[in-house]
Order: structure tokens, then sequence, then C-alpha cells
């Protein structure tokens, strides 16, 4: 032991040692401070009065008024007793008893999560459990509270017999998790109260029993595994619906008592160039997941999914097999049976590691599989939409592309590109021509046939010269920009299935890509310029500003925008004529967290816009808010049958350090409606986190109605969570 002080005093008679002002210890790990301690070396004993202050091995950080224990402090007496540990949970008593070194026993105890208040100590936490009784166990590692009064802003609103949590030292332990409750209309009123088992180590399981006051108890259980180089978990969920009447008559959800599911994840990284996983769910219903909002499964389309990816230095490859599981009511899956299963998808591409020729030589490689048991056919008032033929279709595809830049003496940047693509079909699907017996009707040239081929050879060249220009006030760069690309006709334009390039929006992100269609199954034929000049300006002010504008033309040959499509692919997309739309971007952002964003297409013969999307945005200390609107012109045969025009508004004012406000509303324009509008309010401190948010949805089947939602959610630090519905809102 190592004792200093300001005046120490040694009695040979009694044996004891008297420390006054000053006092410090260091012994076994402890370290202890305090006015005036006495030790007696004959009972081994060690005394301490007033302004005592000690730090355990563990950085528990304790203060007492009084002490009296024994000298290896394993028991012993301290009155006025408050104890923080470095996760700043705090418990403090009238007085304490130490018993064997492993447990403190404290009368009229208090816990709780909370720090004290800098300007007001002696003020209530915002939240504690005052007790008769706190009992701290170093052996079992927990804190058992006896008779305990939860306790808000210091009143009293609920009472427990009893309430044992783990220790801070305790990470995962056996016993009931915070019980959760929901609220819901054809479910009622559930409680969910958890049961938390550590298996080993490295595994445990959860049990969780939900009481629902309209459709009985749900039993769920998740078993959790962690290896050294991955981790998977094991979900089962059933109940035995006493309320099915309650559904809607017809609907999967009322057709079945029984319901349940099994699911699993998991993913191992093989090495650290190679990752392995899945995703998997198997349920009894279509719709069980999402009624009952089994966490993680519960998504409207769930992508069950095995995959092995790759990442080497120079390549890349990824395999993935997916089979989308469409969570709805309808009794007849009819919306599920329409999706592809795609086995598999594989994707290589290499990036060769030394120059050739003085420039970049990549390689892309595609092969995709697709099954549909069900032809997905939406007709429009302009055609058929061909979205997914029944059948199996496979293509490989494979291409190179080879490119340089070169930089003149007077900045003008040079890039020649080749590229050249072949891919390879094998057909098994319906001809759209001939679907429920010619039922529906397609303009373009379909290829009937078990196979088929196609090639496209591109040369391109891309010309950039960027002025630097200075003056007074900033330094901007003005970047004229021209591209052109010789190349055949797309071959079989539109004559095979379209899976991967149904999505297609021109717009300045896709103004200069060498083909702007979006996957494999289309491929951009024919000659096309696109021009146009990108400017960057950096203002002494702060103010920083960017823009593009730019238009494409079709030079010769057919053009593939304006060729039929399964999916109505380039119908009113800008391209479909031999000269653009006009497309443009600019953002400008200020020092003091305003910035504006905007993109337009606008009409290459009046300049009418055909799609606009500008945002403003603007955040600081206490306030942020951002306002998006959008306004796309009607595509029918593609997108939207009439023009769709929407304002969005979000903003969170920030009330002091704790306290927030949120809020969105959503406006559709163009039908004189709010489809979207939530509002939320957040308090959130070191110990306590508090949010309920009440929202809105517009109801597309009945134009009247709207579904209300509201959600909360209560954190109590150490303690758990109380969920009401879904706290969480976009």
């Amino acid at each position: 032991m190592l004792l200093t002080a300001n005046e120490l005093v040694y009695n040979h008679d009694t044996q004891k040692v008297y420390a006054l002002g000053g006092v410090q210890i260091y012994y076994a790990g402890y370290r202890m401070v305090a006015d005036k301690v006495e030790y007696d070396q004959k009972a081994g004993r060690l005394m301490a009065y007033e302004g005592i202050e000690v730090i355990d091995p563990d950085g528990n950080h304790l203060r007492a008024e009084k002490l009296d224990v024994t000298d290896d402090f394993a028991n012993g007496f301290l009155d006025a007793i408050s104890v923080r540990t470095p996760d700043n949970i705090a418990v403090a008593g009238e007085r304490a008893e130490r018993v064997d070194g492993n447990k403190m026993i404290l009368e009229n105890g208090v816990y709780t999560a909370c720090i004290p208040c800098a300007e007001n100590p002696e003020k209530p936490p915002f939240w504690q459990i005052r007790a008769q009784r706190v009992i701290q166990d170093g052996v079992t590692h927990t804190v058992r509270l006896e008779s305990p009064r939860f306790q808000l802003l210091g009143h009293t609103i609920a009472r427990l017999p009893s309430i044992t949590v783990p220790d801070p030292s305790v990470k995962r332990k056996r016993g009931f998790l915070f019980p959760s409750m929901s609220i819901a209309e054809n479910l009622g009123v559930g409680f969910s109260l958890p049961y938390y088992i550590p298996i080993s180590p490295s595994s445990d399981v959860t049990f969780t029993g939900t009481g629902y006051t309209e459709q009985g108890f749900l039993v769920e259980a998740e078993y959790r595994k962690r290896y050294r180089n991955g981790e998977h978990t094991l979900r089962f969920a059933g109940i035995d619906q006493q309320g099915s009447d309650r559904f809607s008559s017809g609907t999967s959800d009322a057709n079945a008592d029984g319901r349940a599911l099994i699911a699993s994840t998991g993913q191992f990284q093989i090495n650290p160039r190679w990752v392995f996983g899945w995703d998997a769910m198997i349920q009894s219903d279509n719709n069980f997941a999402r009624t009952y909002s089994i966490e993680g499964h519960d998504d409207k389309i769930f992508n069950n999914q095995i995959y092995l990816e790759g990442i080497g230095e120079r390549s890349s490859l990824s395999i993935k097999a997916n089979y989308f599981d469409v969570q709805d009511a309808d009794s007849f899956n009819a919306a599920e049976s329409k999706q592809a299963i795609v086995v598999p998808v594989i994707d290589y591409d290499y990036i060769a590691p030394e120059p050739i020729f003085g420039g970049q030589l990549s390689v892309t490689n595609n092969l995709t599989n697709i099954v549909r048991s069900k032809n997905d056919v939406k007709p429009t008032s302009v055609n058929d939409r061909f979205l997914g033929l029944e059948g199996n279709s496979t293509r490989l595809t494979s291409e190179v592309e080879w490119k340089r830049t070169f930089t003149t003496d007077e900045g003008l940047q040079i890039t020649p590109l080749l590229a050249a693509r072949a891919d390879g079909y094998l057909l098994n699907v319906d001809d759209p021509d001939q679907i429920n017996g010619g039922a529906y009707s397609y303009a373009g040239n379909f290829v009937d046939e078990d196979a088929a081929a196609r090639a496209m050879v591109t040369a391109g060249l891309e010309l950039k010269y960027p002025l630097l220009i200075s003056n007074s006030f900033g330094s901007h760069i003005l970047e004229p920009i021209g591209q052109v690309f010789i190349r055949p006709d797309e071959q079989h334009a539109g004559g095979l299935p379209n899976e991967d390039a149904q999505s297609f929006v021109f717009d300045p992100l896709t103004l200069f890509e060498r083909d702007k269609f979006s996957g494999f199954d289309r491929v951009e034929g024919g000659t096309r310029a696109n021009i146009g000049f990108r400017y960057r300006g950096v203002y002494d002010s702060g103010i920083l500003v960017n823009g593009l504008f730019g238009q494409s033309f079709q030079l010769a040959g057919r053009n593939s925008y304006a060729s039929p499509d399964l999916v109505g692919v380039g119908i009113d997309s800008g391209l479909e004529s031999s000269r653009s739309d006009y497309v443009g971007a600019a953002a400008v952002s200020f020092p003091f967290g305003l910035s504006l964003t905007g993109a337009a297409r606008f009409d290459q013969e009046d300049f009418a816009l055909a799609r606009t999307d500008v945002g403003i945005d603007f955040r600081s200390h206490r306030f942020d808010t951002a306002l998006d609107y959008t306004n796309i012109a009607s595509q029918p045969g593609y997108a939207y049958e009439e023009r769709n025009s929407e304002l969005k508004s979000t903003s969170t004012l920030r009330l002091n350090e704790n306290w927030g406000i949120s809020g969105s509303l959503t406006y559709d324009l163009a039908n004189n409606v709010v489809t979207n509008r939530w509002v939320g309010l957040t308090y959130e401190d070191i110990c306590t986190i508090f949010s309920i948010t009440y929202e809105e949805d517009w109801d597309d089947n009945n134009r009247e109605a709207v579904d209300w939602t509201i959600g909360a959610r209560l954190t109590f630090r150490t303690l758990g969570d109380i969920v009401v519905g879904n706290d969480s809102f976009e």
C-alpha cells in the first residue's frame, strides 16, 4: 500500500495509523482520496471520513461520506454512497454494505443511466429507478432492484415487485428483454415479450411471444451463430389465427388459419477478396411475413438470393440467383407468378493491368438466365407492354473496350475509343402475338426462334477543351464536349426479350454515355453525336456553381430509341427523333448552408419542358429543410398516361440540444391531393431517446380515403426499448 497525507500519526500501542489532510492511497489497483483515514493494523480494517472518492480496478468511481472496510476492500460499510461506472451508469444509496468482495447492497438506492445536470446537479435526472434495496452481484454480474419505482423527472409513474438487469460488464445475459407494442386494424393491439438465451460465446437464441387481441398468439424464434469468418441466422414464426374473418374475404390472409415461415440469412468471408452468402424465406402463404411485420422479411417484394462475389486487383466476379417473393394478399399469387426467376446471373469485369497501345483495355461479361412461369403484359392506351414473357431465356454477353486520352499542348483532350460486343441467346419464350390466342399485339419484329445472336462494333471519338478563366471575383472552367460514335444498326432491335433494360431516362447523367440503355438486353446502334458544355465556378464569396447543357444527334443508321420495344422503351424519351431534346442541369451552393439544384429536359422544337427536377436545400445548426419539385410529361405506352407533377417538402427544427420536430408533405399537383404527410417529435439525450410519429398515406384504390399510422419509440439506455408501431418514416 502506498499512502500519502499532510500528516501521518502512528500509535505503537494500538497499532493504528492516522492519516490527516489530503490523504491518497494506492493499493491493489484501488485509488482512494479522503480528508481523514484511520487504519487498524490488528483488525485489518480501514476507515475513512469526508470527501471520500474511490476508483476501483474496473474504473468505477465511488463517492461516500464515511467508509469502514477491510484492508482488502472485500467487506465493509459505506454511508451516503454513489457509484458511477465508465459507461455513465449511476447507482446511489443512503447506506451500502460490501460483502465478500463481490456484492454491494445499497439501502434506499437509485439507479439511472442519465448524467446529472451541469447547471443544477440536484435536479432529478430525466429518468431513474428508486428501490428499497439495490444489490449489485459481481458473481452473476447483475443489479437487482427490490420494490422499484420508475420515475420520470422526479415523479413516480410505475411500481414493480423487482427488476434484475445486467451490470455494465455484461454484454449477453439470459432473461427477458424489453417488450414492444403494435396496433393494426386487422391484428388489434399486439404485445411482444422477447426472451434471450446465450448458448455459447458465439451463438444465441431469442424467443418472442406476441399476443394479438384479434388474432391470437404469434411465436417467433431466432437463432444466431457467429463463426471466425462469418455468421448466419435461422428464424421461425408461426400463428394459428383466431380471427381470419377480420381480413377481406378471398385474400390469402383470410383463407389461412395456420400460418408460418422459416427463413435464414448468412454471409461468410472466404478470404479477404471473396464473400459467400444467402437470404432466403419460405412461408405458408404469400403475405404472412408482411401482415405480421416479421423483422427483415416484411418487404413488399422480398428478394430470396444466394450469391458469391470476389474482387481482384483488376477484376471482379459476381454470381447470384434470385427469386422475388411478392408479398400481397392475392390468394392466386398472380403478381409473383409474373416475376422473373434468375438462375443465375453472372458478371465478370476485367481491366488490363498494363496499357495496351497506350490505352486502357476493359472486358465486361454477363450471363443471365431467366425463367418466368406466367406472361406479364400491361395494356396501355397506345400499345401493349410485354414486361416479361413466359418461358426460359438465356443471354451471354461479352464486350471489349479500349480507350486512350491524348492532351495537346493547347489543352485539347482527345479520347479515341474502340469497342466490340457479342450477344448469344437461347430462347424458349412465348411469342407476344400468340399470347391468349392473340389477345395482345406487338408492333415490333419479334424473333420467334430457339436461338439468336447479334454483334456490335463501335468506333468513337471524344473531344474536350477545358478553358480556365480567372478574374477578380473567382475562377471558372468552361469545358465544351463533343462525342461521335460510329457503329452499325442494332440487330434484332426490339425483337428480343427485354428484362434488364426496362428503366430509361434521358437526362444530363446519360447525355455522354456511349450506350444510354440501362441494361444488356438492348444495345444502342447507328451513328450518334453528343455535344454540350460543362461549367464549374468557384467564387471568392464561397459560392460554388456547376452546370451542364447539351443535345444528342442521330447522324446515320437506324435510331434504336425509335425502334419498337417490347416494354415501350424509347417512346417520348426525347431521343426518338434525329435531333434529341435538350438536357441541362445546374447546382449552386452558398456558404451559409443554402443549395439550389435543377435539371430539365426541353423539347427540341418549341423548348417546352418535358421533365423538370428542382430542389432547394437549407441546413443550419437549428433548422434543416428541403423542397423538391418534379414535373414529368406524359409518356403513354411507357410510363405515365398523364403528366405527373409532385411537390415534396421535408423539414427538421431542433428546438434545443434535446428536442426536435420533423415533418414531410408530398403533394400531387396533377390530381390536387396530398399523397403522403407525416410529422414527428423527438427527444434525445445520453440516456433516453423518445420519438412519436404520425403518418397519412393516400389510398390509390379509394381516392377519398387515407391510411394513417402512429408509431412511437421510448428507449432507456441499459434497460431497452418500448416500441409501438413503426416510428420511422420517410
